[in-house]
Order: structure tokens, then sequence, then C-alpha cells
């Protein structure tokens, strides 16, 4: 199956997303869970020693800094569903405002970050990574954060996992997922908004609302 940057939205815009086997298969498919996992934006919990990680690490973050290392990062383990393919369709989706990264920085080394697609109020969550403890809940952290703020109504994971569970995710039936689906994409949002984000700042409107 070969998709161009609008075929792949519209699967988005519909429920469906698509993946290849690993890495070297050419061939790509939809996937259309009868279970959809989605991050609640009123859900997501920080625990204690990910709180104090936040406040202490002296990381920074940043969005759409380095959108294809987000991606190579994703794709670095031994087991991934990023194929050339897709790899080449995010990038035309990222030149297109429809795809966005948020990175991790050590310095200036990228160390951790999160990828999606973005359609109305919907957030797609694609991948992300992390090459020291707890960057990755690190930055989803702060991705729930300014999808809060820029009036995002749903995240959705794909598939729940323990490691989202132990953060607030949880799973839906399909038929409850499109009905989300539907209401989001009737709302617009900006995800690049100029925001002010703090890790006090941060820690503090997620707990206010978990």
């Amino acid at each position: 199956m070969t998709l161009s940057p609008e075929l792949l939205l519209h699967g988005y815009s519909i429920g469906i997303f698509p993946m290849a086997e690993h890495r070297d298969d050419p061939e790509l498919f939809w996937v259309d869970p009868k279970f959809r996992g989605i991050f609640p934006l009123d859900g997501f919990h920080i625990s204690r020693s990910l709180a104090r990680r936040i406040r202490t690490c002296g990381y920074t973050v940043s969005i759409d800094r380095d959108f294809v290392g987000v991606i190579d990062g994703c794709a670095d383990r031994a087991d991934t569903w990023i194929n050339p393919e897709l790899r080449r369709l995010y990038q035309d989706l990222h030149r297109a405002d429809r795809a966005h990264s948020l990175e991790v920085w050590e310095g200036p080394s990228l160390i951790g970050g999160v990828y999606g697609v973005v359609l109305g109020a919907a957030f797609f969550g694609e991948s992300m990574f992390s090459r020291r403890t707890d960057a990755s809940k690190i930055a989803l952290a702060y991705l729930v954060d300014r999808l809060r703020q820029t009036g995002f109504t749903l995240f959705d994971t794909q598939f729940l996992t323990a490691h989202l569970a132990s953060m607030g995710a949880i799973e839906i039936r399909r038929a409850t997922y499109h009905g989300e689906l539907r209401q989001a994409l009737e709302l617009s949002t900006d995800f690049t908004a100029d925001l002010k984000q703090t890790p006090q700042g941060v820690i503090q409107r997620i707990t206010q609302t978990s």
C-alpha cells in the first residue's frame, strides 16, 4: 500500500492509522483496534518521583526543534514499525504543519521525545523514546500540559501499555473513540502556540486537575 500525506490524514480522520510489520517491510497496513488507548487530558498522573525529577533534572524542552531526530530516536530500537515510507510521510506532514514533535534535551543532546499527528483538537500520539531515566515521561507531561493549554480534547495513544496506564491512560471502545474523534475534528487548536512551560507550572496545572 502506497500512501500520500492526504490519504494518511484521511485515515486518521476516520479513526484508523498505518503501521508496518517491521522497519524493513515496505508494506503498510491500516489498523482499527477494537479497544483504543487514550490519555484523558484531565487524568494524567504525575508520581512524586516524576514531579521531583521534572523539578530538578535541569533538562530543557522544545517543540518542533528536531522532528527528524525524534522519529529516528523512536525507531532506534530492535523492533520498530517505523519503516522508511512512514518516516517520509511523517516528515511530509510535519512540513505541512500536521505533525509535531516535543523534544527533551540535556544540554545539546536529544535524550527523549514524542511525536504525533494533529487534526482539529485531536493529537494522535505515534511514538516516544527515552535515552535517560524518565525522559519520555517528562515529554508526556509537557505534552499533556501543552495539549490542555491549547484546547485539545483528544489524546490518542493507539494502544494501551502498562507504561502508559501507570500515568493515567485508559482503553475505550472503538465506537466511543469514534464519537470523541468526531467531536474533536470540529474544533480548531494551535499546537505551536507560544506558551511559558516551567517545570513547576507543568506540575501544578496537571496535579490540580488529575
